[in-house]
Parts: structure tokens; C-alpha cells; sequence
């Protein structure tokens, strides 16, 4: 009587919490094929949910730095059967994997693995089929999960097995419940979706730039001249110069509209075109030719044909269409400088999630700040009085985008870097790449180097020169703690364009994060928070979680986050992927909601079922803020890569616990 009520009470505890943050993305179904009367071949079908996968198993990278492999076991004993070979699973090319930036091979949708086995012992009728994976999506991963499966050897429907579940294990299996208070306070809290005007305003600020290009900045007075002189009055030339801005913003908006089509064909194709090895070192070789170019060593444009095409059309059609084709002599003229800017661009966008629609924002930007100038110009024609003339410092601009393109070019190299594991580009190196860079901007501008293009030194530095000059100095102080091994070496600002902290001359090690005391038992860490009197941030986390590391090198590194940690909570992480095995009476069987049972063996086993059972989720990193008498302090949260939102969550923590 008192198991039946265990039970009862445990199923319905744990339906509560059924479909409120536990997601299981992947189903199995097991059958058997005949090979002939001995040789069976064992057929596992995946079905994965749309935009998850699991992970091969090969173990990629080096141990807890890539994804967990999956891993298959049989029930093979000799008087039962034999297996012929290992698993085969699909033959899938290896691509770079964002999450845990390395070249892997994961399986999304149906992925089937078979194994063929040879029969010893034909009066053993089941074979049991036992599967480890971790499963992921491009911004977690969740704890390992363990399935075992029982089918018999005449083709029947295979079942999934649940181990007996005794009433020691009802015990203990109730022992991970917590008795939390308090949570209904709080509401969940919604992590927002990063906007797409971040990139609209980035292109934005390359059309800006762009303006100050050679090829771009004498063409405003001319154009605007013409087309306020040129119409039958002066209303039909403002309506065509207000047309000729519309149109340079289209085009530009235009050029993107491939990579929807790309995209539409086959989603994965950006990504992959984004980390092919191949692209990214022509993309590298380009870029460094656009460098040069700038530098004055030579002069690189698209065929003068082109251009001259679509000027006898302008002249030719006259018009709307005439307007249309003068905004697109525009846009091939102006290739050598808007070029390199749009192909950093390019590279950037087709490295996010949603590449091509945030490429149309960003070639947006880009095209509305060169339009813009032609019509604001056109609508009050006295500001051209106001502009500077063109001159030497058109050419000084190109420079300094010059040094900027050297430096963004080994981000490409980078990529394919990291892709084939050449250890050419530690993160080392390639900060004291960008050193030597914004180094060359200063003293150029300081007019200690020359270059073909420019014209006799001058005596006096302009003013403009010596305040670019200061930037590039600061940003280059700024990158020195890069080259170091401290905490100081994150350079949170530049986020995704190094190398990962862990892409290293240095051994990082896998030491507690940031030389944090942190508990790694949960009942441990609630007795040091009692007698410490401080309250507990409790972290839920991973060996191989690569946002987990991604909070603590670029948030809690912040010296007010850390600090705030360090001195303010008692901090318990608790590895949910921790395959170290658990003492013998620690182990379990803990009966979950759908009817099955988990076998409770591994230390990752019991943190991932404690988070499950206590606070409704199965996703890391997830972060829970109590006092030593479990209540909640705030909402949990989990990925904030917000370093004052997340600073902010962590005060009202303490604040709330001074108060209680």
C-alpha cells in the first residue's frame, strides 16, 4: 500500500511538470532483417524533431570540448549472438558546427543505423538494444539520455524497456524533490530574439563609410547638380534625384534576393557556404587583393564595358528606366570601394541564423545611406556648399579601410582555420594580427608610412587624421589583455570574430570556471549557503555545453558580474553530462512520467533528473537564484549573453534575499 502510494504520489508530481519546459526531441522505433538463417541486421530509425540533431559516433574534438557521441550497446552475450562489425550510420560529409565551432557530423530528420549481428542461440528470443545520445539545436544541448529497447528475434514490435522499480528506488527517486517556495511569485522569464536592426544599422554605417570613398563622394555634387539643372522645372529634377536614391537602395536590396532563393532550396545552404574551407581562403585571398588596392599598389574594378553599358542606356532610354540604369552605372563605378565593404557584409550575415533575410537588412542599410545623401542633397541643394572638397583625404580614407579590410580578411582564414584544425590562427595570433593593423592605421595617420598614392607630407597633421589615430591606439590597447592568459583576455566587444578562448597558444585546462569555488554536489552546496548566510545561484550546466562556457568567459569574466558571484552567492554547478559513475548505493531507477524508467547511474543521470523533477527544464545553461530554505529569489533564467541584464537579474537576487 505504501509503494502503490509512492507511486501515485511521484506520477502525479511528475505530470504536473509533463510538457512545462521538458523536451524530448527524438523517437526511436528498432526492427530486424533477415539476412539469412543466422545473420540478422538490426535497423534503428531516428526521428528527429525539425531544427535538432544528434551527434555521430566518432568522438570529435578533444574530451569535453566537442558534442557528446551517440553510442549503441547490445544485450551480447556469447550464447545469445555475435556482432559482425560496428553500427553503420549514415555517411554524412563533416561541417562546422557553430555551437561547438568545430567540424563534426551530426544527423537531422530520419537518420537510420544498422547493425548486423550473427544468432548463436536462436532459443534466446529478445535482443536488447540500448542507445546513448545527447541531442542539440543551434543554442543548446540537453543532458544525455539513455533509451533501452527490447525486440524479438521473430520481427515483432520492439518495446522499450523499463527497469523494475523498487521501493528503495521510490525513495530516493522522492529524495531529489525538492521543497521549493516561492515560484509563483516570479514569471517565466522569455529570452528576446535578437532584432534585425543591428544589422540593418551595421550596413548602415558601411554605407556611411562608403560615402567617403573616392569612388563615391565626388559623384554627389555632380549628380545632384545634374539632376536639379537638368529637369524642365525644378520640381521634375527633385522627383528624378529623389528617384535616383530610391533606385541605388533597391539595387542594393536587390543583390540579396539569391541567397533567399538559396535558402529556400536547401536551408543549410548558407551555413555551409559560410564555412566551406574552400570559399573562406578565396574569401581571404580576395580580400587581402582588396587591401592592396587600397593601399594604391594597383586599382581593381569591374570591366569598364559594364559601366559604359549602362551609361549609353541612361542616356539612351532617359526616363524612369533612364534614372534606374544611372543608379546601376553608379553601383558598378563605385565597385572598388563599396566592394570589400559589402563583402565583410556578406561574410558576417551568411555566418548568423536567418543569413539571408538579415543579409536584406544589411544590404538595405548599406543602400539607404548611399541614397540618402543624392536626395536630402537634391530636396535642400545649399548643403553642397557645405561639403568638403575632394582631395588628398579621400585617398587617406582608403587607406585606413585599407588596414581595416588586412584585418578582416584573416577572419575568413580564421574560419577555414577552424574548420580543418590547422592550428595556423590562435586566438593569440590572430589578436596580434588586428595590433599590427590598428598599429599601421596610426602610424599612417601620424604620416610615419607612406604609400604610392599619396601625395608630398605635410608639415602638419590634420586634426581629423590625429583623432582617427587616437582610436586606433585605444582599440589597440584595448586588444593587448588579448595576448595575455588572464581573465582579461575575453575582449567581450569583439565577440565571434577571434578565435574561441579555448583555440589557444595556452593550455586553458578544464578547471572551474574563472577560478570560482563552486560546488559540484547540490546538498553540499545549500549546507555551506546556510552556514555562510548567503543565498545560492544554482548552475546548470555542461562538460560539453559551449553556451555554458560562452557565459562564463564573456559575462561572468565582467569584473561587477564576478565580483557579484564570488562574493554575494554560494555558486553550485551541476554537470548534467558528468558521466562519472555514482557509488552503488546511490544508484537508481527513477520511474519518469510517460511510464518508463530511467536507470539513475551517472553522476550527469542524477543532476539532469534533479533539474527536471525541481524546475520544469532540461536545456542548459539555466540559472536558479534561492536562499538555503529553497525559496526563489527571482525568475530562472537561462542563455543571457546580456552582460548588464544579467548583472541586473543577479542584484535583484541579493536584494530580494536582504529583504527576506
Amino acid at each position: 500500500m505504501k509503494r502503490s502510494l509512492l507511486v501515485l504520489a511521484l506520477f502525479f508530481c511528475f505530470s504536473m511538470i509533463n510538457g512545462q519546459g521538458i523536451i524530448d526531441p527524438v523517437k526511436w522505433k528498432i526492427s530486424l532483417n533477415k539476412a539469412n538463417d543466422n545473420r540478422v541486421e538490426i535497423v534503428i530509425d531516428g526521428k528527429i524533431d525539425e531544427g535538432w540533431h544528434i551527434y555521430s559516433q566518432k568522438q570529435f574534438g578533444e574530451e569535453f570540448e566537442g558534442p557528446i557521441p551517440t553510442e549503441f550497446a547490445y544485450n551480447n552475450s556469447d550464447s545469445t549472438f555475435t556482432l559482425v562489425g560496428g553500427t553503420i550510420e549514415p555517411e554524412i560529409k563533416p561541417i562546422y558546427d557553430e555551437v561547438f565551432e568545430m567540424d563534426v557530423v551530426y544527423f537531422e530528420g530520419r537518420p537510420r543505423f544498422t547493425q548486423l549481428i550473427d544468432v548463436t542461440n536462436p532459443e534466446d528470443l529478445f535482443i536488447n538494444v540500448e542507445i546513448y545520445y545527447s541531442v542539440c539545436d543551434d543554442t543548446q544541448c540537453l543532458a544525455p539520455e539513455t533509451k533501452t529497447f527490447e525486440i524479438p528475434l521473430d520481427g515483432g514490435e520492439a518495446v522499450t524497456v523499463s527497469a523494475d522499480v523498487s521501493e528503495e528506488d521510490l525513495i530516493k527517486a522522492e529524495a531529489l524533490t525538492l521543497d521549493l517556495k516561492g515560484k509563483e511569485q516570479f514569471e517565466t522569464l522569455e529570452q528576446e530574439k535578437k532584432g534585425l536592426w543591428t544589422i540593418f544599422f551595421l550596413g548602415f554605417l558601411g554605407g556611411l563609410i562608403a560615402l567617403l570613398t573616392p569612388c563615391v563622394f565626388p559623384m554627389i555634387p555632380l549628380t545632384v547638380s545634374f539632376f536639379t539643372k537638368s529637369g524642365r522645372s525644378k520640381k521634375q529634377g527633385l522627383i528624378n534625384a529623389i528617384l535616383y536614391g530610391l533606385f541605388i537602395f533597391l539595387i542594393y536590396l536587390l543583390l540579396s534576393i539569391p541567397f533567399h532563393v538559396l535558402d529556400s532550396v536547401n536551408p543549410d545552404i548558407l551555413n555551409n557556404i559560410s564555412t566551406n574551407t574552400i570559399l573562406n581562403t578565396i574569401f581571404f585571398v580576395i580580400f587581402i587583393a582588396f587591401a592592396f588596392s587600397f593601399f594604391g599598389y594597383y586599382e581593381l574594378t569591374l570591366p569598364s564595358s559594364w559601366s559604359s553599358a549602362m551609361d549609353s542606356k541612361a542616356t539612351s532610354v532617359g526616363g524612369v528606366i533612364g534614372i534606374f540604369f544611372m543608379a546601376l552605372t553608379l553601383a558598378i563605378v563605385s565597385f572598388s570601394c563599396t566592394g570589400p565593404i559589402l563583402g565583410t557584409l556578406l561574410g558576417s550575415s551568411l555566418t548568423s541564423d536567418s543569413g539571408a533575410t538579415q543579409l536584406s537588412m544589411g544590404m538595405g542599410g548599406f543602400g539607404l545611406a548611399l541614397a540618402l545623401p543624392f536626395a536630402l542633397f537634391a530636396l535642400f541643394p545649399n548643403w553642397l556648399t557645405n561639403l568638403p572638397k575632394s582631395g588628398g583625404w579621400l585617398n587617406t580614407v582608403k587607406v585606413v579601410l585599407g588596414f581595416i579590410e588586412l584585418g578582416l580578411a584573416f577572419k575568413f582564414l580564421s574560419n577555414a582555420d577552424l574548420v580543418e584544425h590547422w592550428g595556423l590562427l590562435k586566438r593569440e595570433i590572430f589578436i596580434g594580427i588586428w595590433i599590427v593593423c590598428s598599429l599601421g592605421i596610426a602610424l599612417y595617420l601620424f604620416g610615419v608610412i607612406r604609400f604610392p598614392h599619396d601625395g608630398p607630407k605635410t608639415k602638419k597633421i590634420p586634426k581629423g587624421n590625429v583623432f582617427v589615430a587616437a582610436i586606433s591606439i585605444a582599440f589597440l590597447i584595448y586588444l593587448i589583455p588579448g595576448l595575455t592568459n588572464t581573465k582579461y583576455a575575453n575582449l567581450k566587444l569583439l565577440s565571434g570574430f577571434p578565435p574561441p578562448l579555448f583555440y589557444s597558444l595556452y593550455d586553458k585546462g578544464t578547471s572551474a570556471p574563472l577560478g570560482l569555488e563552486a560546488y559540484k554536489d547540490f546538498y553540499e552546496g545549500v549546507d555551506a549557503a546556510k552556514a555562510a548566510g548567503k543565498p545560492i545561484m544554482v548552475d546548470f550546466t555542461g562538460w560539453a555545453c559551449v553556451n555554458c562556457r560562452k557565459m562564463e568567459e564573456q559575462v561572468w569574466s565582467e569584473d561587477e558580474i564576478f565580483e557579484v558571484i564570488s562574493k554575494e552567492y554560494v555558486l553550485i554547478s551541476l554537470y548534467v553530462d558528468d558521466r562519472k559513475e555514482l557509488s552503488e548505493e546511490e544508484k537508481f531507477n527513477y520511474p519518469k512520467p510517460n511510464g518508463s524508467v530511467k536507470e539513475i547511474i551517472t553522476v550527469g543521470d542524477k543532476w539532469a533528473t534533479f533539474q527536471t523533477i525541481n524546475f520544469q527544464n532540461n536545456s542548459q545553461p539555466y540559472y536558479i537564484l534561492l536562499d538555503s530554505d529553497l525559496n526563489f529569489l527571482n525568475k530562472p533564467v537561462g542563455y543571457t549573453p546580456d552582460s548588464d541584464e544579467y548583472l541586473a537579474w543577479l542584484k535583484e537576487g541579493v536584494e530580494n534575499f536582504k529583504n527576506k
